[in-house]
């Protein structure tokens, strides 16, 4: 039997739109047993009831693709998925499966594929790299699609801080989130943009605590998606006093804290501003991790 523990993720960081994403120390994992034929799914945790079972299940197609690229058919297999991520938050689900997948795969394969060819692969089935980077690779990592499909990135070791999850009870489609965003933008919102991922990295890299806060605001897209978080502004204007900076987890609808303390009291005042709006919340503090997908 093969096992893999894959982490959350969460994308943008702020200002870092489709550039950044960070590991968590939240994980999905995956068993997968060689069997004589079939496919037999079975799910635990989130998505045990609305996740196919069969092979339409993202799991087993990121598998396939490995398969097929390899030229390697097992005959039978079967995958037990636990899943502590949850679905359509903003916290990479769809990138754990993908990568949890076709890492299974290649070690099925005897590990025929490179790393960079398992990134380049999860995030052509992905659409972009900055979840399935770091769940791959771990750490905070700076990506970026080129055009001939290969994926540049720079791997930025994690700091020592806290990551306060706040996860409202409904849930935001990557496609609606992105349906909000604009054709065009302001040249002057580029470049607030640009330099503010510039200097969010440098504050990271030479932990500047300081320099990390003021660089997590952004310009580029949660202006346009708080319209489907009630309460975003609330939760910016209240947290940010206690916390580095608050920001959306990918295309939302999870809020995220960044802190080097009093993490039990943003999560709190971050589900009271979600109470106020009328939408259920739950939190749970994390921090960011150096490791990506681990097999054992």
């Amino acid at each position: 039997m093969l096992k893999l523990k894959v982490p959350a993720t969460t994308a943008n960081l702020g200002p870092g739109f489709d550039t950044l994403g960070m590991a968590l120390e939240l994980y999905n994992t995956l068993e997968v047993t060689k069997i004589e034929e079939g496919l037999e799914i079975i799910i635990e945790g989130y998505g045990a009831d609305e996740l196919p079972i069969d092979e339409k299940n993202l799991v087993y197609q990121a598998m396939n693709k490995v398969f097929k690229k390899t030229c390697y058919y097992p005959s039978g297999l079967r995958l037990r998925l636990s899943n502590q991520v949850p679905l359509a938050r903003g916290l990479g689900s769809s990138a754990t499966a993908i990568v949890a997948g076709m890492v299974a795969a290649n070690k099925l394969t005897g590990e025929k594929l490179s790393t960079e060819e398992l990134l380049n692969l999860a995030t052509r089935l992905e659409g972009h790299p900055d979840n399935v980077a770091p769940a791959l690779l771990g750490g905070i990592v700076v990506s970026t699609l080129q055009d001939k499909g290969r994926v540049m990135y720079e791997k930025i070791a994690v700091p020592e801080l806290k990551v306060v999850v706040c996860i409202p009870d409904y849930q935001v489609s990557t496609t609606e989130a992105r349906e909000v965003l604009p054709k065009k933008v302001d040249f002057a919102d580029a470049i607030f943009n640009v330099s503010h991922t510039a200097l969010l990295i440098t504050g990271l890299l030479n932990q500047d605590y300081d320099l990390v806060g003021r660089a997590l605001e952004d310009r580029l897209h949660q202006p346009y998606r708080q319209k489907l978080l009630p309460g975003f502004n609330k939760l910016v204007n209240k947290v940010d006093k206690n916390a580095l900076g608050v920001v959306l987890s990918g295309s939302g609808p999870t809020v995220i804290a960044l802190t080097l303390d009093k993490e039990e009291q943003i999560g709190e005042e971050m589900v009271s501003i979600f109470t106020e709006e009328g939408i259920e919340a739950n939190y749970l503090v994390t921090s960011p991790t150096n490791q990506g997908i681990i097999t054992y």
